[in-house]
Order: structure tokens, then sequence, then C-alpha cells
């Protein structure tokens, strides 16, 4: 759909309407923009984007944009930014354009990249001057400004564009800013730049959606650095809000505003922890609650990369930059020249959001940890408790096992004393506890003190059967793997095991208790890591033992024929067998 409706002069309730330009008008931003901007009631609405048609939702069906189109107050035009021409035509007869453009942040194309914002960035510009248009708000995130590593607290529009920028699209985007407001009083054109910080809202694409994929693969539950860096976060009505009052101000008040740039947030700085706690909660998903230092995460990054498994990387790393340092902005020149207040408040903007994604939310898919089908690392781990804590179903249990373990093997392994030794002292240390434990009067300070059941202590008589069974069917199976390797009817299970032992033997030779930690930590991560990447990691092993067979298939056909001979179950017979190898 798509009307040129240029007129300037249309009379509403005896107010002139003025036409204006909403770039991006289908983005996130955009959107909110154009429904703003519409419930002015001053303005006709030309809603500029690259979608062939506007493609209404069903949730916009009784929408301001809606009602405007069937009025006419409202158009749709498509437009490539790349393309003058496309631009010159959605724009001509505007008094101004509100750029916010809506490349995906997760491209990687810098050569479409370049063309889209910087290109586009100078089309609109030229296409402004000529057209005659009066104002151009452009819309850039706050990022341009933020060194990667660094916190800033209360930074203010002083701040200068840093050295090195943190994604591809940021840097570009820079440019695309400085364009604007270099091309500020040339032609008559008056420019001015909103700088947003971490928008959020319905339609959000990067932001929520990634915190739910993370909470899905269960790496939401995990505290990066302390937990306690403070991040700005912007619902995306207020910048709305705030492009409607830079037009406003550009219009009155020339001097103040144009060629100037304006930071825009919420006004409520905010633990990055406790926002992720807020939206996760709200869409039925575990908060953050175990800590962990940036730098672990890093290395985990860096070796999933390694393993070329499946990950946005650039979308983790934005995860990862929001969460370990604290940037903080002053909004004082924005209220205080453009007129600028939030008109939502965060703790409504994260209760609007949450309602917008009530179709991802915890109740309207499988609950994490409750699978329809098994995970192959589930059933490896017996599908027990054993299973749960390595799995960390419940991350208090497995930190509290983890703990416990570590703390075991500092006791046998690091503290300098004999296996023997550590164990008494140990013993000594239960009794004597116990002992103390069992002195405690009733109430201590006011505090009841719990008493344990010496029922506590006991070996229940099914628990040792079933315990013994396991042993002697262990014992069992092993005699039957003892049994099969000597008449040699597995040699897949004989290499196996021959490796496994070889292994075991250099490792005891060199350090057991180097060794003992380091099984000890990749048994609360491998499992856990497996369970995430099961399809990566199982395609990897199995185009690994194709490769190793296909190699084995070409080794025997070029063995000499008397080593060929010598083989099990190749007889004495030269003539060299053949080998067909199936993928599986």
């Amino acid at each position: 759909m798509a009307m040129n409706d240029d007129t300037n002069n249309n009379v509403n309730n005896g107010e002139d309407l003025k036409t204006c330009v909403v770039l991006g008008g289908r983005g996130l931003i955009g959107r909110s923009l154009v429904t703003r901007l519409l419930k002015l009631d001053n303005w006709i609405v030309r809603v500029a984007d690259s979608d062939s048609s506007i493609q209404l939702d069903e949730l916009d069906d009784d929408s301001p944009l809606s009602q405007a189109l069937a009025s006419g107050r409202a158009s749709y035009f498509h437009v490539d930014v790349r393309n003058k021409a496309e631009v010159i035509r959605a724009i001509e007869g505007a008094v101004v354009v509100f750029y916010a453009d809506t490349l995906d942040s997760c491209t990687h194309d810098f050569y479409s990249s370049y063309t889209i914002i910087v290109q586009g960035a100078r089309n609109v510009v030229n296409a402004c001057q000529e057209c005659k248009v009066k104002r151009l708000i452009y819309n850039s995130p706050a990022d341009i400004v933020f060194e990667i590593g660094c916190d800033i607290k209360e930074g203010d529009e002083s701040l200068p564009y840093v050295g090195k920028f943190g994604s591809m699209l940021t840097d570009l985007k820079a440019q695309a800013e400085a364009m604007v407001l270099l091309a500020n009083d040339i032609d008559g054109l008056s420019t001015c730049a909103i700088r947003s910080s971490n928008v959020f809202g319905p339609g959000d694409k990067q932001l929520v959606p990634l915190l739910v994929h993370m909470a899905k693969s269960g790496w939401s539950k995990f505290i990066v650095g302390t937990g306690k860096n403070v991040c700005e976060f912007t619902y995306v009505e207020n910048v709305a809000h705030a492009n409607a009052c830079a037009e406003e101000a550009l219009s009155s008040r020339m001097v103040s505003v144009s060629g100037k740039v304006f930071f825009i947030t919420n006004l409520e700085p905010i633990k990055f922890s406790d926002f992720v706690s807020a939206m996760l909660n709200g869409l039925g998903y575990q908060r953050p609650v175990i800590t962990l230092p940036a730098v672990v995460i890093k290395y985990l990054i860096f070796l999933v990369n390694l393993m070329r498994l499946k990950m946005d990387s650039t979308s983790v790393n934005r995860v990862l930059e929001l969460s370990s340092c604290t940037r903080t902005l002053n909004c004082s020149s924005a209220q205080k020249y453009i007129g600028y207040s939030t008109v939502v408040s965060l703790q409504e903007g994260i209760t609007l959001t949450v309602e917008s994604f009530s179709h991802i939310a915890q109740d309207s898919i499988t609950k994490y940890g409750d699978f329809a089908e098994q995970s192959k690392a589930n059933k490896l781990l017996g599908n027990g408790k054993a299973a749960d804590i390595l799995l960390w179903r419940d991350e208090k249990k497995s930190f509290t096992c983890f703990l416990s373990l570590v703390l075991f093997y500092y006791w046998f392994f690091l503290c300098g004393r004999t296996f023997i030794s550590s164990l008494s002292k140990l013993l000594l240390l239960i009794i004597v506890s116990l002992s103390l434990y069992g002195r405690l009067p009733s109430t201590v300070s006011g505090v009841t003190v719990p008493r344990v059941p010496s029922s506590y202590f006991e070996i229940s008589e099914a628990s040792m059967r079933n315990t013994f069974s396991a042993i002697g069917y262990m014992w069992n199976s092993g005699c039957h793997l003892v049994e099969s390797l000597a008449q040699g009817e597995d040699w897949n299970a004989f290499i196996m095991i021959v490796a496994l032992l070889y292994s075991f033997k250099l490792i005891a030779s060199h350090s057991l208790i180097l060794a003992t930690g380091i099984a000890l930590i990749l048994a609360f991560n491998v499992f856990f890591i497996y369970e995430q990447y099961e399809e990566e990691i199982d395609g990897a092993v199995t185009s690994l033992l194709i490769h190793t067979r296909k190699a084995g298939g070409w080794l025997l056909m070029n063995l000499p024929s008397p080593m060929v001979s010598l083989l099990p179950g190749r007889g004495t017979s030269s003539e060299k067998p053949s080998y067909t190898f199936k993928a599986e």
C-alpha cells in the first residue's frame, strides 16, 4: 500500500496538519514513534521501510496506525535507503524526517551494512536538502561512546566517539550520526541526534529474545562478574517521546538544539542482574543465582568457538559487556533543552514488555529440566540424582556438592598429609562435631536447636540390598567383558579399554592429583555443556568416526598380504579383502 499525499494544509478540528516521514517505521523505535505521532493529532505520517508492504500484525488491526491508514492520515512507502530516488519520493513535501534504521544487529556482512547505514544516511541527508526538508532527527545507540571493558558513570554528551567500537554496526552508526550532524544548517536543514541506551519493549528482536534464549539453554542462571554493575535501559515509548520533543525543540529553539546530540534513558539506573531477573521472572524463567567471573565466560566462549559450535558470539559478547561494566548516563541536557521526561517508568515498561512476549513465556513451552524426551547426557548419568547434580537441575544442590567435593579434594590431596592421616582427622572432626552438637541444649538464645534422630545415620536393608545388587551386577558385567575380550569377540571394546588404561597410566605417572582435580572440574561442566550442544557435538564425533574408519580401511587395504593374514578373522588367504564402510 502506497499513497503519495504531500498535502501539508489538511485541516483536523481547526488545526493545520504537518507531514512527517518515519524512516524505519516498522522497526522497534519506528513503530512506537509512528503510534505516538498519530496520537498527537497534528501529523500526517508517512511510514517508510524496506518491506514491500506494511504487513500489519493481528494485534495492529484496531491500532492508531490501522485507523490512520484507513482515514488517509497515514501512508506507507517501500523505501530502500540505498536508492536515493526512493528516499526522495517518500520525503518530498515533508517538513521533518525521523530516521531510525532497522538493520539486524546480528548481520556480519560489512558491505551490506555499510551501504545501508552509512551510504543510506548520506542519501537521506542529500534527499532532505534537495526536497527542502526543514528538520532531520537521527536515532543512534549510546554504545558509540562506550569503550570496551570500561566503566562510565554519569557520562554526558561531551564524551567523544570511542577509539575501538564494540561491534561493526556501532562503528557504522557512529559514522552515520556524524554525517547527519555535519549536515546541520546546510541548505536550511536542521539536524540533531537521539542517543538512546539499551532500548527494549514490545516487538524487541534483540535483547529480550536473547535473554529468553539464554534462559532456555540454562546460561541465564549465571551472574557474570560481581553482579553489582549498573546500566541504563530505555523503554521504547520514551524514545518515541524524546523524538517528538526534539522535533518541537528544533522548530522553536534552533540554536540550543540543532547540530546537538542528546542521551535518552529511563532516568532509572538499575543493576543489570536485577533487570534480567525482573524480565525472566515475569516470563516464568529462573533468575540468575550463580556468580561467575567474567574471564570464565570469556574462556567458555573461546572454547565454544574453537569447537566450531553454533553460537551468536556478537549477541553473547553484547550481554557479557552489559553484565560486566557499569554505564550510567546524564540526561540533563535532554531534560533542559528538548523538555524530555519519561512517560513510562522502568517497572511499567518491563511489565508491558513481559506481557507482549507471553507467547515465549515459560508456561507456553517445555519447562527447562522437564524434557519430553530425556537428553543423552541424562541417560548416560543414569537418570537419577547424579544426573540432577551434574546437569545443574538444582543449582543450590549442585553448587553445594561441588563445593563439598572441592573441600574433600583439598583435605585429602592438597593439605600435605597422607591419605590415612587425612581420613583419621576427618573422622575425628566428625565425631567431635557430633558430640558437641549432641550436648547442645534444646534452645540457644531463643533459637530452637533441631535434633537429628539416630535413624538418620542408619542404612535401610533395602538400600543395602540394592547396593550389593548393583555391585554384583557390575562384577558380572566385568566378567562377561573380560571373557569377551579373551575370546577376541569385541575388538572395539578391546581398543577402547587399552586406550583408557594407557591414558590412565600416562596420567598416573605424571600427576594423579592434578588429573583428579581436572576430572572434578570437568565432571560438573562437560555433561552440562554436552546437554546444551548435544546435536553439534554428536555431529562432530560422528564425522570424526567416519574419517577414522575410512583411514583404517585405507590402511588395511594397503597393508602387505602377510600382515593382513595375521589379523584376527582374516585367515591365511593372500588375497586382500575389500572393505565397505557405511556412515551411520
